[in-house]
């Protein structure tokens, strides 16, 4: 292979190594809004419409608990025949998802996200909650990372 066909090759795995969920945090920041599990679901229901997201990190305390999600609803209210204002969020939430660290590859997470179905990963980083990525969040850095490798790619074409 020719030099120049093994440079291509390193640029884009370089490319491809730099997407971590850090970038993801660092993009669009590590606020986190979360209720208590006590909260009513039809509480965290207005949250959730007022800050236009889907998920919501549930604490106990200050130690995290879960995250509640439009699916939690749908599925474990609505269908169930419960209502939001006599559930709590600490009923339904998921408390089962796996968990990343801002180290961690976009495509280990993309992975994740397909082998388990789910739409939201908790950011770790050791005990601590760092932030929630999102389906979209990680198809956002995908997108983001290959225009970028096009861009060096054309440099180095052009260049």
């Amino acid at each position: 292979m020719p030099f120049s066909g093994i440079f291509v090759i390193l640029l884009i795995q370089k490319c491809q190594a730099m997407s971590k969920v850090s970038s993801i945090l660092a993009r669009k920041g590590s606020d986190i809004i979360s209720v208590q599990t006590h909260t009513t679901v039809y509480d965290a229901l207005k949250i959730m419409a007022e800050k236009n997201i889907g998920s919501l990190v549930v604490m106990d305390g200050e130690k995290y608990a879960g995250i509640l999600t439009e699916r939690d609803y749908s599925r474990k209210v609505i269908l169930q025949g419960k209502h939001s204002e006599n559930t709590t969020v600490g009923e339904i939430m998921s408390t089962d998802l796996p968990t990343v660290s801002p180290h961690d590859s976009v495509e280990r997470c993309m992975q994740l996200m397909s082998d388990k179905n789910i739409r939201y990963l908790p950011v770790f980083e050791g005990d601590k909650l760092s932030g929630v990525i999102s389906i979209s969040d990680v198809v956002t850095e995908t997108i983001l990372q290959q225009k970028e490798t096009i861009h060096h790619l054309q440099s180095y074409i052009h260049g």
